[in-house]
């Protein structure tokens, strides 16, 4: 017979049996694999999350970025959809829901300020630099759905780590998320693209950002295996410290900053310069040189006006030269009056040798173009103060207003290069029909005619029109840089192909002008 006292005992035995049994430990929770907390956005689910966004700093298994930012995005229609909160505050994310009738006529605006809760912004008030703004059409949009809409406006910090960064940024390089910041905006699970007029987001940022390219993109999750950023359906307006993105759909969008070059491919394109410029200043020498010598031992350049233009433009680019090395060796060392002035110095040469350009262009148009009856009277002293006061007036007035210093100068296409390219264009259809005029019934490509173009496309600085191409890639800026700095080289081998020897010059078309325009100038 069984006692109470004994049925106590066996099931006391029995427990000590089981906890002495083989354990099966329980598989590690880790949050960053994006499963532990999925569909789940309790307050220790969130911040268990979150947690990735410094964790995932590398690619490999302890994170699943694809999980990851799936959970992110979904927050904001489990927030429309499945709940009534109104204000979520944390320092990961910031987020206001709320109710609005569609039947508003009224643009809306939102402040985006990153310590802050997104809030309405009155029409009375003054406009936050951070801001979105939804205009009366979205509403209008949704109007013959649904009477209301629930809107939720969130900011969200996504860290240092790679997640929402996508494979367009290289973390390595420099590029990055501005403030590491997403703006969402959700109406929930209801998908809502092609807006009549686009929706605007402020980023505001310092003024100057040095060596970088900022793009507004939203974040595309079906985008390759993890998602990615894209740009379509957005454009971007720059302004003086801030930067406005117009999208036409709603989602997560940001403010995308990349270098315009990496740090290696700036060493690699700085010392092909400095090896270039070197090179192009040794040839300069010697064109200047044997100027000098042609002077004495040649009449007639004592007084042609197209040899001294010629080395007027070496000159100019000699000293453009120098300056350059000068302000690569030193870069932003030394005091501020320093640098002002060597960024002066090379302004004006830069200025000066762009203006020379411009008058071998206008110069080789009287030549070859108008041949005759054309006379200017101390003609070259008139190209002299062209050439060399135009440039300083504009440094005067430059540096008056205090514009020189420390400050990171971006290249912008400059037209006239466009305008060179036309007169380049006349001229060369000019020696081709001088050449075949004078060859009579003579067959095949005038290759004379050829490399007096290329020659003449050195001498108006035409290479430097490769800058419109260095949007195309990285190759186009690498045939800028070589080509821009041996630009000397090709100046002195035309320069004694077209003098030197002699019998050379009667060959060229343009040193016939040349000898004919120098008549007409005597």
């Amino acid at each position: 017979m069984v006692t109470p006292r004994s049925f106590r005992v066996l099931h006391f035995l029995l427990l000590l049996l089981l906890a002495s049994g083989e354990k099966h430990p329980e598989k590690p929770r880790n949050a960053c694999l994006g499963e532990v907390n999925s569909g789940q956005y309790d307050s220790f689910s969130l911040n268990s999350t979150a947690t990735c966004f410094t964790k995932c700093r590398r690619k490999d298994d302890s994170c699943n970025l694809k999980n990851l930012q799936r959970y992110w995005l979904d927050y904001e229609t489990h927030l429309v959809e499945n709940t009534l909160i109104e204000i979520v505050n944390t320092s990961f994310v910031k987020t206001l829901v709320h109710n609005f009738s569609t039947d508003t006529s009224d643009d809306l605006y939102f402040s985006l300020t990153p310590s802050q809760i997104p809030r309405q912004v009155m029409e009375n008030e003054n406009k936050p630099p951070d801001r979105v703004l939804l205009p009366r059409s979205f509403f209008e949009s949704l109007r013959p759905k649904r009477s209301s809409v629930r809107l939720a406006v969130t900011i969200l910090d996504v860290g240092l780590g790679n997640l929402f960064k996508g494979p367009r940024l290289s973390l390595e390089d420099g590029s990055s998320v501005l403030n590491n910041r997403l703006v969402g905006l959700s109406v929930g699970s209801t998908p809502v693209t092609g807006l009549a007029k686009p929706l605007e987001i402020t980023f505001s940022h310092q003024r100057y950002l040095p060596n970088m390219t900022l793009s507004c993109v939203f974040w595309d999750a079906t985008k390759g295996p993890t998602g990615d950023w894209a740009f379509k359906g957005c454009s971007t307006e720059h302004r003086d410290r801030s930067t406005v993105c117009r999208c036409d759909h709603l989602t997560f969008f940001a403010l995308l900053l990349r270098p315009i070059l990496d740090e290696a491919t700036v060493q690699v394109l700085t010392r092909i310069s400095q090896a270039g410029c070197g090179a192009s200043m040794l040839f300069l020498a010697f064109t200047i040189a044997l100027y000098t010598v042609l002077r004495f031992f040649r009449q007639r350049f004592k007084s042609e006006d197209t040899p001294k233009i010629h080395v007027a433009l070496s000159v100019s680019l000699f000293l453009l030269n120098l300056a350059f090395l000068i302000t690569v060796v030193n870069g932003s060392q030394g005091s501020n009056a320093a640098c002002w002035a060597r960024g002066a110095v090379f302004h004006y040469f830069l200025l000066c040798t762009f203006t020379w350009m411009g008058l071998e262009a206008f110069h080789l148009y009287l030549l070859v173009i108008k041949v005759f009856n054309t006379y200017f009277g101390h003609y070259f002293l008139k190209l002299s103060l062209v050439g060399w006061g135009l440039p300083a007036l504009v440094v005067i007035g430059t540096g008056s207003t205090n514009s020189y210093g420390r400050y990171t100068i971006q290249d912008k296409e400059n037209r006239t290069m466009l305008e060179l390219a036309m007169v380049l264009g006349l001229v060369a259809w000019k020696i081709f029909t001088l050449s075949s005029i004078t060859a009579g019934k003579e067959q095949g490509l005038n290759w004379k005619g050829v490399l007096t173009v290329l020659g003449l496309s050195s001498l108006m600085g035409m290479t430097w029109g490769l800058a419109i191409l260095t949007p195309l890639g990285l190759f186009t800026i690498y045939i800028f840089a070589v080509l821009n700095s041996l630009q000397g080289i090709f100046i002195f081998g035309w320069f004694a192909v077209l003098y030197f020897p002699s019998q050379s010059a009667s060959s060229s078309a343009t040193t016939q002008a040349d000898q004919t325009h120098s008549v007409s100038h005597g």
